[in-house]
């Protein structure tokens, strides 16, 4: 599985690039290797204030549902469209193409209990 470096990673499996007040929100390698095949999407809309911690959308796969929980609270600025009409990005590109949402932050002491790479690897290596 890849994890890369210059990320941030939650204990919900969410994956955070910090671009100065702003930030871009996707799933991780692991979220959609784990969920399977990706058929569809639910984000909230650009203008909408997130709080750190509450489901902002959902990833809907063959057999579940799941929520994605923001890792900070702030304002979505713009949503991955591309994402919302070909889900399967989520898949085959969860980095790039495959990003969610950006979002201004509100407060950036909500990101220091975001995980680094390494520290997100030996999370996913040791979850029961």
């Amino acid at each position: 599985m890849d994890f890369p470096e210059e990320l941030k990673y939650s204990k919900e499996h969410v994956w955070v690039r910090v671009e100065g007040g702003t930030a871009v929100i996707g799933i991780t390698d692991f979220a959609q290797e784990d969920l399977g095949s990706v058929s569809g999407v639910e984000l909230p809309d650009e203008g909408d204030e997130i709080e750190q911690d509450d489901s902002i959308g959902s990833v809907e796969a063959r057999k579940t549902v799941a929520d994605i929980y923001a890792p900070f609270s702030g304002t979505v600025l713009s949503v991955n469209q591309e994402a919302l009409d070909n889900p399967a990005l989520l898949n085959d590109d969860p980095y790039d193409g495959g990003w969610l949402v950006e979002v201004s932050l509100a407060d950036n002491d909500e990101l220091k209990g975001l995980m680094s790479a390494d520290d997100y690897a030996d999370y996913v290596e040791n979850r029961d």
